[in-house]
């Protein structure tokens, strides 16, 4: 059971990574035309960032539930 909690913690926090990067890319993708003109381009890529940070804390809270099991089982 440890090593299958282990792997899962281990595999949301590369999931945390990866929708970090993610909405990094998407945020610098943003230029100041971008936000000064409001275009389409904006809101799919505000869009994006906002997906990929709300993806991110999500995979950061499944984790921590993670942790909290494991705690719960060798205390």
């Amino acid at each position: 059971m440890n090593t299958f909690l282990v792997i899962l913690l281990a595999f949301f926090a590369v999931m945390v990574v990866i929708s970090l990067v993610r909405g990094i890319v998407a945020f610098l993708q943003t230029t100041k035309v971008d936000l000064e003109t409001g275009g389409e381009n904006q809101k799919v890529l505000m869009d994006r960032q906002n997906k990929a940070m709300f993806n991110r804390i999500k995979y950061q809270a499944l984790a921590i539930v993670v942790v909290a099991v494991l705690l719960m089982i060798n205390s």
